[in-house]
């Protein structure tokens, strides 16, 4: 598939989009800045302390958020072969969230080179997830929307009650383990800025190189097989860094919900199926979205914050109601 001139225009645009939500975030919150201040640098010690020591680690941590679910989102959609596809539909954000609960609860949080293990556990609860709703939701090799949406419902139902059971039994962090859960972003650093950025960079590095493959495979493995392509070890790769980029950011966020079906969706409408080009777009459009919709929780009841996981599943939840509504899905 090659890339045209319009999709390459459409990612600059984009782009753009991403810088001027990052300025006007920059400028919106309790404390007012104008944006002029903002653009220019002309900025009283009391603004540079704001912006840069709170509102720029938790912009950027939301950008880096956004382009890993929108990602993931991307990548499992192509293995499913499945536009419902979305790391929080079919459970692999609640696989990652135990991960994370299971090592707060037993006091295995680390840092090794400033990466936290709370990454590495969040990954292997979303790789263990994802693997498990694969293969129950697989029937003679394909992977029917409705048995993929049932059995991701059902997992991350399950595991959600064993995050909740993890609450209860440490309900010293009760209140802020809820927050957590709901997907925020008030706890933003520049640490956890550092502890998930080179999962992202490798993850989305591994979904890029592997795009052409991922092309392929959306004529089907059999087609994908006789072609030269390495289905089941190709598959695997994309699981991997699909699980990677979605427990990347679940460790620093919460679970943050559809973001992954959203965006993708939204943009291959747009951009056509041409992985090369789709994956870049969503990566910035799941950056811009957040961005906005994080902005709009801290500072929509301010000086109150909303846990922004509610703004995205507002907007969310009536567009994935709206896609089953246009593919008919029978659940009889």
């Amino acid at each position: 598939m090659e890339i045209k001139v319009k999709d390459i225009l459409i990612i600059i645009i984009l782009f753009m989009l991403l810088i001027l939500s990052i300025i006007v975030a920059l400028s919106l919150g309790t404390v007012k800045i104008p944006i002029t201040a903002v653009i220019k640098g002309n900025l009283t010690i009391i603004e540079k302390t704001i912006i840069y020591k709170i509102r720029l680690p938790r912009i950027l941590l939301a950008s880096l958020v956004g382009m890993a679910l929108a990602t993931s989102g991307v990548v499992f959609q192509g293995i499913f072969k499945n536009v419902m596809a979305d790391p929080y539909i079919i459970g692999i954000s609640s696989g990652a969230s135990l991960g994370v609960g299971l090592a707060i609860n037993f006091g295995l949080i680390y840092y090794w080179r400033g990466i936290s293990s709370l990454a590495f556990f969040a990954f292997l609860g979303a790789v263990i997830t994802a693997f498990f709703v694969y293969n129950l939701a697989k029937t003679k090799g394909k992977v029917p929307i409705s048995t993929l949406l049932l059995s991701g419902i059902a997992i991350s139902f399950f595991l959600s009650a064993l995050v909740s059971l993890l609450m209860i039994l440490d309900s010293g962090n009760l209140q802020k383990v809820f927050y957590w859960l709901m997907g925020s972003l008030a706890n933003s650093s520049w640490q956890e800025i550092k502890a998930i950025l080179p999962g992202i960079i490798v993850g989305f590095l591994i979904v890029y190189f592997l795009a052409d493959n991922l092309n392929i495979l959306l004529l089907g493995e059999e087609t994908a097989y006789y072609l030269g392509v390495e289905v089941e070890k190709v598959k695997l790769l994309l699981l991997l860094a699909g699980s990677l980029l979605a427990s990347m950011a679940v460790s620093v966020s919460g679970i943050i919900g559809f973001i992954g079906l959203v965006i993708p969706h939204i943009l291959r409408l747009i951009l056509g199926p041409n992985h090369r080009i789709l994956l870049p777009a969503s990566a910035l459009g799941g950056a811009i979205f957040l961005i906005v919709t994080d902005t709009i929780a801290r500072t929509i009841l301010a000086p109150t914050e909303l846990p922004v996981g509610i703004i995205t599943a507002l907007c969310g939840a009536p567009f994935f109601i709206y896609l089953l509504q246009k593919r008919k899905v029978n659940f009889k």
